[in-house]
């Protein structure tokens, strides 16, 4: 069971640090595909630099060893990020999936990561 759970936890957080190091390096960069899924949002352009930014931040946190308090501020931003990112879509009346479908799938892949974390990436409290 054990190695189910850390071969979950690897899987979750790979495809989770994949897709925030791409997306935020679209963010950053200006790409046309993440623009075009942002714009009708009603989002400044500056708010991809800030966002871009902050999600690989966020990865780098989430893979480096120790520092665990960092870790759950970093699977708490990036979980805000993403539904943030998942509402904003689904009340400007953007149901398309591919606005859509990306924010979810990273969701649950933070939740995921985050849930099937080894020990030694969670904060214990004493009386455990």
């Amino acid at each position: 069971m054990e190695k189910r759970k850390l071969m979950i936890y690897w899987v979750a957080t790979a495809l989770l640090a994949f897709g925030m190091l791409v997306s935020g390096l679209q963010q950053i960069f200006h790409a046309k595909a993440i623009v075009d899924i942002i714009a009708p949002l009603g989002y400044p352009s500056y708010f991809l630099y800030i966002i871009g930014v902050w999600k690989i931040l966020g990865v780098i946190a989430i893979l480096i060893p120790r520092y665990k308090l960092v870790k759950e501020w970093a699977y708490a931003g990036l979980f805000f990020v993403m539904t943030g990112a998942l509402v904003s879509h689904l009340a400007s009346g953007d149901d398309s999936i591919k606005g859509i479908i990306g924010s979810f799938m990273q969701t649950i892949f933070i939740i995921l990561s985050w849930y099937f974390r080894p020990a030694d990436r969670k904060i214990l409290l004493a009386n455990q």
